[in-house]
């Protein structure tokens, strides 16, 4: 006597579902199976009832997927701006843990002897924004830093007349609020 080969254990749902199909569709109106058993209804139902079940994981899995990637960009957003704040905070406080520490933020603990603090950026250049009273600064990355305070003075500079502009925790940053005119 000849035996079926279904072979299910090695199918995907999708392929079951496919089967199921070709077969109820093979056995409609087939007159050599004329009451099949399940019936073709049941067995019909049965693979609608799979298929959508697949589909609605396939749907939950994209949602899940995107959320997913939602939630991770909002993260690297927070720890971008989380950064900047830290860097913000240390530039003005200084050597003050007091201050620090009135910001929400821990003090690290002290720098071994052996450690020395990072040297100043190379190869600073500035390009004119796209939009007006802006300029865009690029630097060289220095090794150790993690962040960049840059300073901003009217010309001609005086030692007392830097003040704070940006903190960046990238080797670029684009200053605003600047008077625009050309020569």
């Amino acid at each position: 006597m000849a035996k079926v080969k279904l072979n299910l254990r090695n199918l995907s749902t999708i392929e079951i579902v496919d089967l199921g199909r070709r077969i109820v569709r093979a056995l409609t109106g087939n007159p050599a199976f004329p009451n099949p058993q399940p019936t073709l209804a049941a067995l019909t139902a049965g693979i609608d009832a799979l298929e959508t079940a697949n589909n609605n994981l396939e749907t939950s899995r994209q949602e899940v997927s995107t959320n997913l990637q939602i939630r991770d960009d909002q993260q690297a957003a927070i720890l971008t701006l989380l950064r900047q704040a830290s860097a913000f905070v240390e530039s003005v406080a200084g050597e003050d843990e007091s201050l620090i520490l009135s910001a929400g933020m821990d003090v690290r603990s002290a720098a071994s002897a052996h450690s020395q603090e990072p040297g100043a950026p190379g190869n600073l250049s500035g390009s004119q924004s796209d939009h007006e009273g802006e300029i865009d600064l690029h630097w060289d990355t220095v090794r150790g830093a993690r962040s960049y305070e840059v300073q901003r003075s009217p010309d001609p500079p005086t030692p007392t007349s830097w003040t704070h502009a940006a903190v960046s925790v990238k080797s670029s940053a684009t200053i605003t609020g600047l008077i625009s005119f050309s020569r």
